[in-house]
């Protein structure tokens, strides 16, 4: 390890932990370091960085601050944009610039904020400091299980109603459960229409508290079982499962598709069924793992791309997907962004002055459209009219 505390992995791939303050919870960053890396770099400090996509175990901080990601936790912590406090940039114009402060907030425009989310289109990110979250002293892992989707819905629903904001909530369908348990061995039951994961954390008694309300809430919404970790080990298999789901799916079908919107928690059952309908309708499998807590839905789309004209079902449905989620009062991405493929869905959402003013903030950043181009935004003068779908690289879907 080199004398300043650093850890090299790659120079060549901007993967360095540069600087770990511990008594200012601030840590600097380059952009290609795995995110589940640095809350293990951090063990034993008390401190994590909170964001947890599922994919943490792949995913890097760079990527995190693009989309602006999410993951399980970010219910209670907030997403990426939350957890970054400062941003150097490399501008389209070779200039390099700091965007934001360790500590405090800039003063004027939060271009910081502006940038997270920004996929790319407003600069490269060089170093990130992040803010680093304390361990909380308690934490509670509960699993609930459900003969029908509606009920676990509802629960969700009414936990966050009761005033409550567990550190997690998230729920997976039959399907998905059935293709994670064997490999998980979480404990899962393979006869529920969907499983609930119910994390809550906190004070000790406070988390005890939550956790009887948690249970007495879900046995009057119709759950079968509630249980409650007892140790390390077990919460531990109940999030692999959850954390495992994307690839365990490979076990179905070769690949799938997956979409990333975002719709009112009361509609969680309604559009869940509306998903499932459009997937078989097109001869598809709907599967169902989601952030049910803030109604991010990750809906997958299953099938064997070697089949014949199978992608136009797969985008015609996924397209459908996208209108439901819409037509509810949805949002089309809650962390893995817009890139090419839902630019053309912008209109469905934005006025054409909406997406003109992201355009002059754009513009603003990089007049010469050098930066990640055709991202984001539609094409066109007015940027009004829907587009059509661009050409999406091939194993895009899988």
């Amino acid at each position: 390890m080199p004398s300043d505390g650093s850890v090299v992995i790659s120079t060549t791939r901007m993967n360095r932990i540069l600087e770990v303050d511990v008594e200012r919870r601030i840590a600097w960053v380059e952009p290609g370091v795995i995110n589940l890396e640095l809350t293990r770099h951090l063990a034993g400090t008390g401190l994590h960085f909170a964001p947890d996509p599922s994919s943490q175990s792949a995913c890097t901080i760079g990527g995190n601050v693009g989309t602006n990601a999410g993951g399980p936790h970010c219910l209670l912590y907030g997403v990426t944009s939350v957890h970054v406090a400062a941003v150097e940039v490399v501008l389209p114009d070779g200039d390099v610039v700091v965007l934001g402060e360790e500590e405090g907030d800039a003063v004027g425009y939060d271009l910081r904020g502006a940038f997270v989310g920004g996929e790319g289109t407003l600069g490269i990110a060089t170093r990130i400091a992040v803010r680093l979250t304390p361990d909380p002293p308690d934490v509670r892992t509960m699993l609930l299980d459900f003969m029908t989707i509606e009920e676990a819905a509802d629960t969700v629903s009414a936990v966050i109603a009761a005033g409550m904001v567990p550190s997690a909530l998230e729920l997976m369908d039959q399907q998905v459960v059935q293709a994670v348990e064997p490999f998980a061995n979480a404990g899962y039951s393979l006869d529920a229409a969907a499983v609930l994961i119910v994390e809550l954390d906190g004070l000790p008694a406070g988390v005890a508290q939550e956790a009887e309300a948690v249970e007495l809430l879900a046995l009057q919404n119709g759950a079968r079982s509630v249980r409650v970790a007892a140790d390390e080990e077990e919460r531990a298999r109940i999030w692999k499962g959850r954390k495992a789901a994307f690839g365990a799916i490979a076990t179905i079908k070769p690949a799938y598709y997956l979409h990333d919107t975002v719709i009112p928690r009361t509609r969680l059952a309604e559009v869940i069924s509306g998903v499932n309908a459009i997937a078989e309708r097109h001869g598809l499998i709907g599967m169902n793992v989601f952030h049910a807590g803030d109604g991010n839905l990750h809906p997958l789309l299953v099938f064997d791309d070697r089949e014949p004209g199978i992608m136009d079902h797969v985008y015609a449905a996924g397209e459908e997907i996208v209108r439901l989620s819409l037509e509810v009062g949805g949002v089309l991405s809650g962390e893995h962004g817009i890139g090419l493929e839902k630019r053309r869905f912008m209109p469905l959402l934005f006025s054409p002055e909406d997406l003109a003013a992201q355009r002059l903030l754009r513009d603003a950043f990089d007049p010469e459209g050098v930066s990640n181009p055709d991202k984001v935004l539609p094409d066109g003068p007015s940027c009004g009219e829907i587009q059509d779908l661009p050409e999406v690289p091939e194993g895009t879907w899988v």
